[in-house]
């Protein structure tokens, strides 16, 4: 059966639905994503059953509700006819009977006949009235919060259901009015209504309101910020102007800005104050301590050193202005940072070299031996790669001896984040050469797409020993990356060593540091040639994706990293890509690789015929002046173009591609390629062969669009 529907009536006037769920403390990393999914969801419902938004759409979410609104929701869902197709015309009774029963019809005479390619057929037509929105929406908006997926869930009470923390009350309102229904937790519910709450403390008496406007004025009475923009910009202004009257200034930190702007309803900065012995401590300690586990802003002074102070939002009003919060952080802050500061001093009296031994009983993996076992392996590849580098081999070799040390200090036990870094503050204060010093607290990096990358070259070759070691040792057991599972950050490692390279505009092989790597394994890995293609092919598809993300095009980015085209050298690739946006900004460089393609699908067509046609020319059967120009011009370009890229000289190599325009022109415009004597028209073919190959040692000219 074939069902066509068709509206009646044009949309119906629009209103506004406003929704809010209201809960316990939603963990700041959470609710942005869920009030994005939220959105999502009910957009994709109200679409389903025709009710799809005409006006604005906007979500909002504060540490205890989520909140979406829309304007110029239908208040009915249209009209539709549908028209659902019977049997044949002449069909048996018993068919026709089925039909007409199923479709709510007392005699055929009720259906309708329509013709097409099969012949004739009955069709009942069915006008479906269109609900009234007040009607539809409590389902959707049910659906849509059944649906809403939470990185953890929890269950509360006796009730059965889930979410991320105890559900409230439910605002579910339209057009000025409250919706009917109720959510089903499993041995209760929460009844939809108008009614919600503001702060906890300063706002506790409830209101109501029916429309996004209402419930943010009345929200902001009772001292809750519904718009994170606005409580951004709160924090912003308020962290500036307590730290400005101490004349010092906030250390900029996006990242802890956006979790507090998720642990804040009613934002109140306050500065507090820490000993001064405790800047002894690292930076990095410092601000770690206060930022990862009390969510306090460091400050520091107009120099930028750090001061011996913070500041921490409050969600409350003091009545004391601030005297009693500040005084009970500055406590908290005192014993965490007395802890590191214990810490530190223990490890500063430890050489990095004596703590090598304790890394022996620690587990690398299970197939890949000790960390004692890594350290030598990362020795020999460092220095190996220094040498192409040119990077000092022993102090590359000595900082990967020690870049792992950090690891069984206290410090690190306390600040597990801080690995390397540490040991880089230890390494300085031992009298460690500064190159051995900055390598160990940059091996890590880059640790994310935004981290940024080592310069220094031993540091350099540190960081992509670390990484190499990581892909090979991984790979090389089985352990590949499988969809969204990567447990072992091989992608990570991957775009690393690729970034690395790319920024630092160095030229490496990676094929022989690959093998490097595999040969200092000890312990049993898949066959070395395997495990270094299966490598580079990662590395290729994470390379792929990398440029296209910085801006480049992907037909381009297809077309230097073709599988027909060798991938060794990252750098490389991007000085082919290069060159090839360079020759495409040209009219002589679009108008080669058009013509190029000509040339290609007249090959592609002939290879189907006769099979493939060598790049060979008989210079002895050419005869037409197009012909001769074309085979003088390729054998003096195909030259040229081999020894600029001996020179990796990529830019000159597509000049003289581009200098084939004309002879190709003039070739196609006077020369048939198919010519009825066998032995030409195989010349022909291997001219336009030599064409093909000429321009694939630089680039795939046929991944390229337009």
């Amino acid at each position: 059966m074939t069902n066509t529907a068709a509206a009646l009536a044009t949309a119906p006037t629009g209103a506004e639905l406003l929704l809010e769920l209201r809960s316990e403390e939603i963990p700041a990393r959470m609710q942005a994503g869920a009030a994005a999914s939220l959105r999502d969801l009910l957009i994709a419902a109200l679409t389903d059953v025709g009710l799809a938004p005409t006006g604005a759409v906007s979500t909002e979410s504060t540490p205890r509700r989520l909140v979406f609104s829309a304007e110029g929701v239908p208040t009915r869902q249209p009209d539709r006819r549908e028209e659902r197709r019977g049997p044949r015309v002449g069909a048996p009774e018993q068919a026709l009977a089925g039909f007409l029963k199923a479709n709510g019809l007392t005699s055929i005479d009720q259906a309708t006949v329509q013709e097409n390619a099969k012949g004739s057929f009955y069709f009942a037509v069915i006008d479906q009235p269109g609900a009234d929105a007040h009607t539809v929406l409590p389902e959707v908006i049910i659906g849509a919060i059944k649906r809403l997926v939470w990185p953890k869930s929890m269950r509360w009470a006796s009730y059965q259901h889930t979410w991320v923390r105890p559900l409230q009350s439910i605002i579910a309102a339209f057009d000025g009015q409250p919706l009917p229904g109720a959510y089903d937790i499993g041995g209760g519910q929460i009844d939809f209504g108008s009614t919600s709450y503001g702060h906890r403390f300063l706002g506790p008496d409830a209101f109501t309101a029916t429309s996004l406007l209402e419930l943010t004025e009345k929200l902001k009475a009772g001292h809750v910020l519904l718009s994170r923009a606005r409580r951004r910009e709160a924090i912003t202004a308020g962290v500036a102007s307590v730290t400005a009257a101490a004349g010092l200034a906030v250390v900029d930190d996006p990242g802890l800005l956006d979790e507090v702007v998720g642990l804040v309803e009613w934002p109140v900065p306050l500065l507090g104050r820490f000993d001064q012995d405790f800047l002894s401590l690292p930076r990095e300690v410092l601000t770690t301590s206060m930022r990862s586990h009390q969510k306090y802003f460091a400050v520091q002074d107009q120099a930028g050193t750090l001061a011996p102070a913070f500041v921490v939002v409050a969600n409350t009003i003091p009545t004391d202005g601030g005297a009693a919060i500040v005084n009970g952080n500055e406590r908290v802050l005192r014993a965490r940072l007395s802890d590191a500061h214990f810490f530190w001093r223990r490890d500063l009296d430890t050489k990095l070299e004596q703590l090598l031994p304790a890394l022996s009983p620690m587990v690398f993996h299970a197939k890949l031996g000790s960390l004692t076992d890594r350290i030598a392996r990362l020795e020999a590849l460092a220095r190996a790669l220094a040498v192409d580098l040119d990077a000092d081999g022993d102090a590359a070799a000595r900082a990967a001896r020690l870049c792992k040390a950090d690891l069984v200090t206290g410090t690190v036990g306390e600040f597990p984040e801080l690995q390397g870094i540490v040991g880089q503050y230890l390494a300085r204060a031992q009298g460690e050469d500064e190159a051995v010093a900055q390598a160990i607290g940059d091996h890590y990096a880059p640790s994310g797409p935004s981290d940024r990358c080592p310069t220094a070259p031993v540091a350099i070759a540190v960081a992509l020993a670390d990484k190499l070691d990581t892909l090979m040792g991984f790979f090389g057991i089985e352990q590949k990356p499988t969809g969204s599972r990567d447990p072992f950050s091989l992608r990570r490692a991957a775009l690393g060593v690729l970034r690395i390279l790319v920024e630092n505009r160095q030229s490496l092989s990676l094929t022989q540091h690959l093998g490097q790597a595999w040969r200092a394994y000890t312990a049993p890995l898949a066959a070395a040639d395997d495990t270094v293609a299966a490598v580079l092919g990662f590395m290729r598809d994470r390379f792929r994706v990398m440029l296209r993300d910085v801006g480049h095009r992907h037909d381009r980015v297809d077309a230097v990293l073709g599988h027909g085209l060798p991938f060794d050298d990252p750098l490389d690739v991007v000085t082919r890509l290069e060159a090839l946006g360079a020759l495409l900004d040209q009219d002589d460089g679009r108008s080669l690789v058009a013509t190029y393609k000509r040339a290609a699908n007249i090959l592609r067509i002939e290879d189907k015929k006769d099979g493939p046609h060598p790049a060979q020319v008989d210079a002895a059967v050419l005869s037409e002046t197009a012909e001769v120009a074309l085979h003088d011009a390729l054998v003096a370009v195909t030259g040229d173009v081999q020894a600029t890229l001996q020179q990796r000289d990529y830019a000159g190599a597509m000049a003289r591609l581009a200098a084939l325009r004309s002879p190709l022109d003039a070739f196609f415009a006077d020369i048939t390629v198919n010519a009825d004597d066998a032995a030409i028209r195989r010349n022909r073919l291997g001219l336009l062969a030599m064409v093909r190959d000429a321009t694939v040692t630089v680039a795939d000219f046929g991944a390229l669009e337009g």
